[in-house]
């Protein structure tokens, strides 16, 4: 047999038979404090049961990083689908969206009964029982045919259609090596054996119930909940809407671009949104006294053009809406505190002068001119032009975007009464099949990648580097405040993802296997290969989608 070499982190190398499993090589690993999932080879991230084939170098990967804790989820979520199979083979369970440290779950059957705690407990004690006997898991390639019947047989319908759009003669699938031998498609690396898949619970909430699972900071306990009551009602609706045009999960947005129909699907998409930019204008009309919109949302959330389009149905019921970015008010780079690093943190409140924004305000509403200043990146620094003046008149309306929108220390000294608040959030309901669900932050993600690609001359494994800090911002300034907001968006496009794959797969292709992004990398081109591609040339010119692949109607 062939020989190859593996390197690890501490420099160790051994030679080794070609073929050799992750899990065979584990003792040479680098001591490291934590459960071991599954390794990088090359810096793709494997399951610890795939063969090596050729000279590589070797990193283990722990639930208690990133990516391990994301290994964890998907084999939890996986042994939860085999344990459903089993007790109740009729049914269909689908999953919703994250919320918090949970995924939420229905369950659907013909008699249209909602779960039972009895029945609920019946699931949970099934996967226990699965962790218990430390049961294996196999990834392996099955044939088009056997795998086409297999999930038909198992009644994983859209799981079935999906293969229709793979054109691939072989199917890589996970399968779980017991008596029920239950199989899926293959999403992601999961963990070699079940036992490790202790941590977990189950909870019934609403309709259906919570798949709860650990931080990957703290791996030994369940994450304590954390309701987000206005999210849930803004996906639920998203959910019931995408139920009723037909298109829920990525083989029936395949099917629609196959057959020539995306033109009319698109214009749906469209039309929908803009009736929720409607409804929210609508209710600050409503409130009578509001004096500023403040709009909020995480990195790529859409917040400038949907700062456009607020304006414009605001106009079309009678306000002049005028907009300003939080951007113009860093207070500079000589002030601009820094994070533990020694990096200038850009994302945290105090980097705003909160100061001048305030009184720029309270001079607006009281009727004086105020000029704007405005904020030069390269250099760091904020300037005036002596033309960027700006007063309120009677049916003048502030519209503020920027990440701190939600937060009321932004604007301390402007009444309660006065503000309407609006949390964008880029939920796309669809997922891959009925129970295998697209993370909620892939969507954003993709969009950063392609519009620092066309904007910012940034290549896609420099922004892959910097999501995790745009992530950490996200959770300290952003989401613990979605919950105060008076209205929340959804501005997710469920024909997005295909249009932004054209211009995101090359960018992804370019990462090499000796950078430390080449796995997630690999994991998005996977994930954008379920879709059939759709040309940007069907995108309106004020669609959302538009901010990032350029040609927008509106000027940023």
């Amino acid at each position: 047999m062939n020989k190859i070499t593996l390197t690890f982190t501490d420099g160790k190398k051994i030679e080794v038979d070609a073929r050799v499993r992750g899990k065979d090589i584990q003792e040479h690993l680098p001591a490291h404090e934590g459960t071991l999932v599954a390794i990088k080879v090359n810096n793709k991230l494997v399951s610890l049961c795939r063969p090596i084939r050729v000279s590589s170098r070797i990193e283990g990967v722990y639930q208690n990083s990133k990516e391990g804790s994301y290994v964890y989820r998907r084999s939890l979520s996986f042994i939860l689908a085999a344990a459903v199979h089993k007790l109740f083979p009729d049914a269909r369970l689908v999953i919703g969206h994250s919320l918090g440290y949970s995924y939420y779950y229905t369950i659907e059957r013909s008699s249209g009964a909602l779960l039972s705690v009895k029945e609920l407990d019946s699931i949970k004690a099934e996967m226990l029982k699965i962790v218990e006997n430390d049961t294996p898991i196999i990834t392996k390639h099955i044939a088009f045919d056997e795998a086409a019947e297999t999930f038909t047989k198992l009644g994983l319908i859209d799981t079935a259609k999906q293969l229709l759009y793979r054109c691939r003669d072989s199917i890589l699938v996970n399968m779980l090596d017991d008596e029920s031998q239950y199989i899926d498609i293959y999403f992601g690396s999961l963990v070699e054996t079940c036992g490790i898949l202790k941590v977990f619970d189950l909870v019934l909430y609403a309709d259906g119930f919570l798949l709860k699972f650990p931080q990957a900071e703290k791996p030994e306990v369940v994450a304590p909940f954390e309701d987000s009551p206005k999210i849930f009602e803004i996906f639920s609706r998203y959910k019931k809407w995408g139920k009723l045009v037909n298109v829920s999960t990525v083989a029936s947005l395949n099917e629609i671009v196959s057959s020539k129909k995306i033109n009319d699907f698109i214009d749906i998409c469209e039309t929908y949104q803009m009736q929720n930019y409607a409804r929210v204008a609508r209710m600050i009309h409503d409130r009578g006294n509001v004096k500023v919109v403040l709009i909020a949302g995480p990195s790529s959330s859409g917040k400038t053009t949907s700062a456009f389009k607020m304006a414009l149905h605001l106009r079309s019921i009678g306000y002049n809406p005028k907009t300003i970015s939080l951007d113009s008010y860093y207070v500079g780079r000589d002030r601009n505190p820094k994070d533990e690093n020694g990096n200038y943190d850009y994302e945290c409140l105090e980097a705003l002068d909160i100061e001048l924004l305030n009184q720029n305000l309270i001079d607006l509403f009281a009727g004086k001119e105020v000029e704007i200043p405005c904020y030069n990146f390269d250099l760091g620094q904020r300037y005036y032009t002596g033309t960027n003046k700006m007063t309120l008149g009677p049916t003048d309306i502030l519209i503020l975007e920027g990440i701190h929108g939600l937060n009321d220390r932004l604007t301390p000294l402007i009444k309660s009464e006065y503000k309407f608040k609006i949390y964008l959030s880029a939920l796309t309901q669809l997922n891959f099949d009925e129970h295998n669900r697209i993370p909620t932050s892939d969507n954003r993600l993709i969009r950063r990648i392609v519009r620092d690609a066309n904007f910012r001359g940034k290549p896609a494994a420099g922004t892959i580097a910097m999501w995790d800090s745009v992530q950490r911002g996200e959770k300290l300034h952003i989401f613990p405040f979605q919950n105060s907001a008076d209205a929340v968006l959804n501005t997710a496009l469920d024909y997005e993802i295909p249009v932004l794959k054209i211009y995101a797969e090359p960018k992804l292709r370019a990462v090499r296997p000796d950078q430390p992004e080449y796995s997630e990398a690999c994991r998005l081109i996977n994930f954008l290969s379920h879709f059939n591609a759709i040309s940007s040339d069907y995108v309106p010119k004020q669609s959302l989608v538009r901010e990032f692949i350029g040609g927008s109607a509106f000027k940023y």
